[in-house]
């Protein structure tokens, strides 16, 4: 019987201070076994100066430096750098890209991207293919077309079992999807995940098929143990444990690479931008010029009848005078981008509604792109409305008004806000919405260095 061993990661967004453990743990383990390190994305993540300064490839050189033999992206990567950014974040990579669900506009898989490989770990061939999340919609306003991963490994899969041992697939759909893969397709071995941030400590199984997930932010790095009979061509065994990397200590090399790393990241994100004559200030639970400003840039960016966003996207105000993209990036460091929703009056009513309610207000929001802390106060631009007090709290919309007309329930209006709203539960008037715009690849902090510029 021979054994292998396949390490993964996934979803370290960027929390640069796990690649010091990490590199720590990667030279104490046990090297007699065949092994691989692979990444299942959402490596970087635009939030940090670093990966902001250098387009992630910062992210990409560290991957190398730790030694890494595959991996596939996640929406981070994919979804929040242009057409030209993805392009070219590997292209200094010493590992392979696999990704068998993403094409050029043409059909055609892009240079940089397998869509599988067989590695041969000992006398066991082993396959790992990638799929990463299929948000078609956005790939495609990228310029890149994005095909359901079902269907890709459906096509790949007959094949890679006939030229390999083992199936690994590396997954980049979250929980659910994982674990309806392994029901569609009993063939595939192990299933290495992310995007969800799911924890499994031993793993979990679905008919033969386990399935396995590693946290967020570095808390871990999973450990896979595969035992495969040669003679009766079957696995004997897998096995899934998760290792605590907070045990680990820095390694010194690897931290002072990353410092160097920061000092670039500063000299770059130090370009001038543009600059204020006055300052802008925020507040999360009151009225604030900033937000108020923002919402009116966001109605101008998209076009639309009105703007729309919480304070919360403003992690802080800006002094009078020079503003950097440094500046930029701290108040606004969310991956998130403009986007135009069109609603009848009642369902902006309805909208508004819940913006104005306190605990909508004093919401604490994880994930959506949000990097923030809490929602905050809900800014307006180009509408004003009357309200009678309940007894909540909160108030009860009774008019709207738009350049002075009253919207009536039926009326078709146009509001420009943050695509984050069109996702998750808070506001399913936006979600369920059928017309809506986004604009990529502009986050809400190139609206605000368009509106400061000096130009």
């Amino acid at each position: 019987m021979q054994q292998i061993r396949i390490l993964h990661t996934n979803d370290i967004h960027s929390h640069f201070d796990a690649y010091p453990k990490l590199a720590t743990f990667l030279k104490e383990k046990d090297s007699t076994l065949p092994s691989a390190l692979v990444d299942i994305g959402d490596n970087m993540d635009r939030f940090h100066p670093i990966t902001e300064a250098t387009g992630g490839k910062a992210n990409t050189s560290l991957l190398n430096m730790l030694g890494y033999d595959y991996a596939t992206f996640g929406n981070n990567e994919g979804i929040t750098l242009d057409y030209q950014g993805l392009s070219q974040l590997y292209e200094d990579a010493e590992f392979s890209i696999l990704a068998a669900n993403l094409f050029e506009a043409n059909g055609d898989y892009p240079d940089w991207v397998k869509p599988y490989d067989v590695k041969t770990m000992g006398d066991i061939k082993v396959a790992f293919i990638g799929v990463t999340v299929f948000y078609q919609h956005f790939y495609a306003l990228l310029g890149w077309k994005i095909e359901d991963p079902y269907i890709i490994l459906e096509k790949y899969l007959p094949a890679l079992k006939e030229e390999a041992d083992v199936i690994v697939v590396l997954s980049h759909l979250g929980i659910s999807d994982d674990e309806e893969m392994a029901r569609r397709f009993p063939e595939i071995d192990v299933i290495l995940g992310g995007h969800t941030h799911h924890v499994l400590p031993e793993g979990r199984r679905i008919g033969n098929t386990l399935i396995c997930g590693a946290g967020k932010y570095g808390q871990y790095i999973g450990q896979i143990d595969l035992g495969y009979d040669q003679e009766l061509k079957v696995l004997t065994h897998s096995t899934a444990t998760l290792h605590k990397l907070e045990l680990y200590k820095p390694d010194q090399q690897v931290t002072e690479r990353i410092k160097d790393m920061e000092q670039v990241a500063e000299k770059h994100l130090n370009k001038k931008v543009g600059s204020l004559e006055a300052s802008l200030q925020v507040e999360w639970f009151a009225s604030s010029i900033f937000p108020d400003l923002l919402a009116d840039k966001l109605r101008e960016w998209c076009e639309a009848d009105i703007g729309m966003v919480n304070s919360g996207v403003l992690l802080d105000g800006l002094e009078k005078g020079e503003v950097t993209l440094g500046m930029l990036h701290r108040i606004c460091p969310h991956p998130i981008n403009p986007c135009r929703v069109t609603l009848t009056g009642e369902e902006l009513r309805e909208v508004v509604q819940q913006a104005l309610h306190p605990d909508m207000e004093n919401l604490r929001v994880k994930g959506l792109g949000f990097r923030g802390e809490v929602m905050g106060r809900m800014a307006f631009s180009g509408v004003r409305f009357d309200t009678e007090p309940i007894k909540d709290g909160s108030v009860q919309v009774t008019d709207i008004y738009i350049g002075g007309k009253r919207l009536n329930a039926t009326d078709s209006v146009t509001v420009g806000t943050i695509d984050m709203f069109t996702f998750g539960r808070m506001y399913p008037s936006i979600i369920r919405a059928k017309e809506k715009k986004f604009f990529l690849p502009e986050l809400l902090r190139d609206v605000l260095a368009h509106s400061f510029s000096d130009n």
